[in-house]
């Protein structure tokens, strides 16, 4: 609920607004309390009451069950500092294995404590020291990695190429967990925001971003599943040729989807869009010649497909610039 103050002022000429009585009694202020007053960059200026205190870490306690993994990264997500993992009577190896496996999975989490009843994961990251923007161009460059090395491995039959695309997906996902994370603080903290650049509203932008980029990743390794499925069988000389040129228009899509994001640069997200109508021709080329290698044509079809919907996400990363 808003409450609004009228601005007053002093015959010396300082401005003034009284603080409303509940809040300033709900946070124990008295006279002579300092107070924290920080500007933003609209203009806002936010009341700081907790000046000086540290943090509390934000604690929460799980039941070890069927969910447990998921619900560790979820409270992960949400930004808890401390997890709690508690039985009855004995925590059973199976459920500690599915900790020690969530764990490894998610950047900063530790396992600090552990006996036969519970275990306590702490995370240590400070949150400040992880600029959003890295993050992203970080996850990003893992992502177009793989999209590059899951197409070349369909392209050459290369069995190990495409499996090193599947092992890369982990830390794909590893930097999109880390990600969403540190934007969910900086939602619930605006002035984290202000120390890393970014506006709640650019947070959100951001979540949508990371979405896409991880998406992509799980794309590629589609492609290198197909790669696997054909068991080193390679595609005929113009099924490869079409391949690779319609790999090369996606991965400059994405690439400069990418830098317009970070840019805010309309011209280069309306170039990514320009280029549908040169994805569709080049799917359209591989479709019909690929209907004269039939042992093959239903992987490689699921490959274009896949490659496509990389394109539609470029086209969705390029239009949060709009």
């Amino acid at each position: 609920m808003t409450d609004l103050r009228k601005v007053q002022r002093t015959p010396t000429g300082t401005f003034f607004v009284c603080l409303p009585r509940k809040w300033s009694e709900l946070h124990g202020l008295k006279k002579g309390v300092m107070l924290a007053l920080s500007e933003t960059s609209d203009g806002k200026l936010f009341i700081d009451p907790k000046y000086g205190d540290e943090p509390q870490p934000r604690d929460t306690c799980l039941t070890a069950g069927p969910y447990l993994g998921r619900e560790i990264i979820g409270h992960y997500l949400l930004g808890s500092d401390i997890i709690r993992i508690q039985a009855k009577d004995v925590i059973d190896l199976d459920a500690k294995n599915v900790v020690k496996t969530t764990v490894r999975s998610l950047i900063g989490l530790e396992i600090v404590e552990e006996n036969y009843s519970q275990i306590v994961l702490q995370c240590l990251l400070e949150p400040s020291g992880f600029p959003p923007q890295k993050i992203l161009r970080r996850n990003y460059s893992i992502v177009a990695g793989m999209h590059r090395d899951a197409v070349n491995s369909l392209i050459d039959g290369d069995l190990q190429l495409a499996k090193s695309v599947t092992s890369r997906d982990d830390e794909n996902n590893r930097l999109y967990f880390l990600l969403v994370r540190i934007l969910r603080t900086i939602i619930q903290n605006p002035s984290l925001g202000e120390k890393l650049g970014l506006t709640t509203i650019e947070s959100l932008d951001y979540r949508l971003a990371a979405s896409l980029i991880e998406s992509m990743g799980d794309a590629c390794v589609q492609v290198a599943n197909k790669t696997l499925e054909m068991n080193g069988v390679k595609p005929s000389e113009d099924i490869r040729k079409l391949l690779l040129e319609l790999e090369t228009v996606c991965y400059d899509a994405h690439e400069q989807a990418l830098k317009s994001f970070i840019n805010k640069d309309i011209a280069t997200a309306v170039h990514v869009r320009q280029l549908k109508e040169k994805v569709q021709e080049l799917t359209t080329s591989i479709e019909k010649t690929a209907k004269d290698q039939p042992d093959v044509m239903p992987q490689t079809l699921g490959v274009i497909a896949v490659i496509k919907q990389i394109y539609e996400h470029s086209v969705d990363l390029a239009d949060l610039v709009v």
